[in-house]
């Protein structure tokens, strides 16, 4: 037996007994250890996908108002005093590359997003199970963060150089810092362009995680609204 394989079997023994000795059991004594085991599964790959699919498009970012990418706090005096100055469609214009830049990126975080799936451990499933309604939410970001900020950071940079962004940002950031305006995590548009990106792409994870807690019987899949309707007895 593979190394995958016994981690499976062992994930679904833990489900099992999770479920048949929680407060729930009697309504989930008649779902198999097995089926336990493909729901958490698939409403962790569903989360992942469903919010990759909002964000890594079009207007996915910029078009809405949970995700879209502002200027940096530091930079709103800034911002404010460019208005002021008749520099409007410059302001907007980096918004704008901002946001389309994080929707270059996360297109890109599907692959490690369900790999992260198909490597989640018994703890894993126990910490999920036990947590709150955000555990799968912060499941994906204690085990995506870093790879996913690596994967991202050039992405965004190829992105962002194209429009020459990082120039107009890093003049205004420059700007802001004379007047000790600017953040430290601030002052380059990569980083913080692919933290606002990953801020996203977790919050609408936890949207989708919370659809499927609170309305199990308004999924698709019949067997998320089989175990996550049990859970809600």
């Amino acid at each position: 037996m593979s190394h995958f394989s016994r981690i499976c079997s062992a994930l679904s023994l833990f489900l099992a007994l999770a479920f048949l000795t929680s407060a729930h059991a009697a309504g989930l004594d008649a779902i198999s250890s097995s089926d336990s085991s493909s729901a958490l599964r698939q409403a962790l790959t569903q989360g992942a996908s469903a919010a990759v699919a909002s964000l890594g498009r079009a207007d996915g970012f910029f078009g809405n108002p949970k995700v879209k990418i502002p200027l940096p706090e530091s930079l709103k005096k800034t911002e404010k005093l460019m208005r002021g100055l008749g520099m409007g469609k410059q302001a907007d214009e980096l918004v704008l590359s901002m946001n389309r830049a994080a929707e270059a990126a996360v297109p890109e975080a599907k692959e490690l997003l369900l790999n992260s799936v198909k490597q989640m451990t018994v703890q894993d499933a126990k910490s999920i199970l036990t947590g709150g309604d955000d555990s799968v939410t912060q499941y994906f970001k204690r085990t995506t963060s870093a790879p996913l900020g690596e994967k991202f950071l050039p992405i965004v940079r190829r992105a962002t150089e194209k429009v020459d962004l990082a120039e107009k940002y890093n003049k205004y950031a420059k700007q802001a810092a004379k007047f000790g305006l600017i953040d430290k995590k601030d002052a380059s548009v990569e980083t913080y362009v692919t933290q606002k990106a990953l801020d996203g792409l977790y919050l609408m994870i936890g949207e989708e995680e919370r659809a499927i807690r609170n309305d199990p019987l308004g999924q698709s899949s019949k067997l998320l609204q089989q175990v996550f309707g049990a859970l809600k007895k």
